[in-house]
């Protein structure tokens, strides 16, 4: 039993003073609304691969309306009722970007550029984002000794380039050998059909600033220690994926081997309108896709919801992706 003495009463007393005065007091000390911070997270996640470090750069995405034809030989219908059976949106179609950086030990190693600041106004923010987030990771644009690239896309090159200048000041940028061919040459440029045109001159003036830095390279050869080189044509007439090896542990940077994975690892068979030479894209995502699923081999895929890895295994017909579990440590 608790004993009262004048100590105590007095104490509760003033406690109970307090209590009433509190209550009795106008609302007129209630905090201010926390005003809405308006921006999102900086985009990178690191891992490792064996002893090798690698970080995935999220670039943002592309916001906008379903294209009609965005999946060539199906309907706009059957695209919808794909993304719905997804949880996704068709109203508000979102199509992310990731590029990749490894560090090998010996060399800091950027596997495409993205689009380049420049993007991040024309977009209200959503895209172009890859350069800032390249900065929140600390790594310093200035210390990558070489860009490979995967194809010449304009999603891929674009950002090798800023206000006219060279982004990567001290890279080599690495292309590979069949890409250069097809989109340096003359002929080709002149036979182009007027939805290529533009893409064509995007890679002569991207090029035209990087080219005394530029080395072609010869798919299925190693492009830095660690890095080897796959070709994977028909996205684009030389599209290469890249898969980074350290001890037993191995990670395929497939590029655009697919886009949304929710559609295309899915459905194989299914061909997006970005695709140049559809029958060549289905033949080697099937392919490669039986290797990753037989190897249970990692794969980054650019055009993967952030982080953009993922394993892929046999799904009937097709595949499907299974999201790596977010690791806290590295």
């Amino acid at each position: 039993m608790i004993g009262l003495t004048r100590r105590t009463m007095l104490t509760g007393a003033v406690a109970a003073g307090a209590a009433t005065a509190l209550t009795a007091m106008p609302n007129t000390m209630v905090r201010a609304a926390a005003p809405p911070a308006g921006k999102q997270i900086a985009g990178w996640y690191r891992m490792k691969v064996g002893t090798t470090e690698v970080t995935v750069i999220a670039e943002g995405a592309r916001i906008s309306p379903l294209p009609d034809n965005f999946v060539r030989n199906k309907s706009k219908d059957e695209v919808v009722a794909a993304l719905q059976a997804a949880y996704l949106s068709a109203d508000r179609f979102m199509l992310p970007f990731n590029s990749v950086v490894v560090n090998t030990g010996s060399k800091l190693v950027a596997i495409d550029a993205g689009f380049g600041p420049g993007t991040l106004a024309q977009s209200n923010g959503a895209m172009g984002q890859g350069q800032a987030n390249l900065a929140a990771a600390g790594i310093d644009i200035k210390a990558i000794d070489a860009v490979v690239l995967s194809h010449f896309h304009g999603d891929h090159i674009n950002g090798l380039v800023t206000d006219g200048k060279p982004s990567y000041p001290n890279a080599e940028v690495m292309v590979p050998q069949p890409e250069w061919a097809y989109w340096m040459d003359d002929g080709n440029m002149s036979r182009a059909p007027d939805a290529l045109k533009g893409a064509f001159a995007n890679v002569r003036r991207v090029m035209g600033i990087v080219g005394s830095k530029v080395t072609q390279y010869e798919p299925g050869k190693d492009v830095a220690p660690g890095i080897a080189s796959v070709a994977a044509h028909g996205h684009s007439p030389g599209h290469t994926v890249h898969i980074v090896s350290s001890g037993n542990s191995s990670l395929m940077i497939q590029g655009d081997l697919t886009t949304l994975p929710q559609l295309f690892v899915r459905n194989p068979g299914w061909h997006v309108m970005f695709d140049m030479d559809a029958a060549a894209a289905e033949a080697t995502r099937r392919r490669l896709y039986d290797r990753m699923a037989a190897d249970r081999l990692l794969v980054q895929g650019y055009h993967f919801p952030f982080p953009a890895l993922a394993y892929i295994e046999k799904s009937g017909t097709g595949y499907r992706e299974i999201p790596i579990a977010w690791n806290p440590t590295i």
